[in-house]
């Protein structure tokens, strides 16, 4: 079944973009992703991103559904995937909020453990295919930058054979949320920050590669 989306994701990537303030420092991080992309775009034109956290349910997967956005919102040939270092499930309270930003989701293969599913926004003429894996399965394609979400994706991927390159680009995890009554501003404030942040390397990417 197709959800129904809440808003636009265009309207929420807009209002994202300018309400969340990047510090000076955070910036400098960015820029650094930003011009290690345009190296290979401008190489081979067309690069894949690898999101990875340490159990591909949150920030990795949100990485990768915003990387998918944002390529389409500027034009650019890049591919986004999202992986982690073992196997968990596209956390459900992340799936919803990616609902709330205009994300349709439909299921492909239902499983309770860890479902696909197919995600497209409004417009689009492709799609991705969202479930849990290790950064390494076959659906991630080759050769790719990684991109660690979480201090653990950081400690416990030391080496990733298939990595070009590797940045370290850290969000806060709305895990700890789960099941209080802060959960859903938790989620839309990691939501908003990934997508004002993919705005901002892509961005970046545009202007380096004209």
């Amino acid at each position: 079944m197709l959800t129904t989306s809440i808003t636009s994701t265009e309207n929420f990537f807009k209002n994202a973009v300018k309400s969340i303030v990047l510090k000076e420092d955070r910036k400098v991080l960015l820029h650094k992703i930003s011009e290690g992309i345009a190296k290979e775009y401008l190489k081979n034109e067309v690069v894949n991103l690898n999101f990875i956290c340490t159990h591909n349910s949150r920030r990795s997967q949100l990485g990768q559904v915003w990387g998918f956005y944002v390529a389409n919102y500027f034009n650019l040939n890049i591919n986004s995937f999202s992986g982690g270092t073992e196997v968990t499930a596209f956390y459900r309270n992340t799936v919803k909020t990616l609902q709330k930003a205009g994300f349709d989701f439909q299921v492909l293969d239902f499983s309770h453990q860890n479902p696909k599913y197919e995600i497209r926004f409004k417009g689009s003429k492709k799609s991705i295919l969202g479930f849990s894996k290790r950064f390494d399965h076959p659906e991630n394609k080759e050769p790719f930058i990684a991109i660690t979400t979480c201090n653990n994706a950081d400690k416990n991927c030391p080496f990733i054979p298939s990595a070009l390159v590797r940045y370290h680009l850290p969000f806060e995890d709305p895990k700890a949320s789960d099941g209080t009554p802060e959960q859903e501003k938790a989620y839309l404030k990691t939501n908003r920050q990934i997508a004002a942040e993919m705005y901002f390397i892509f961005n970046e990417v545009k202007r380096l590669t004209r």
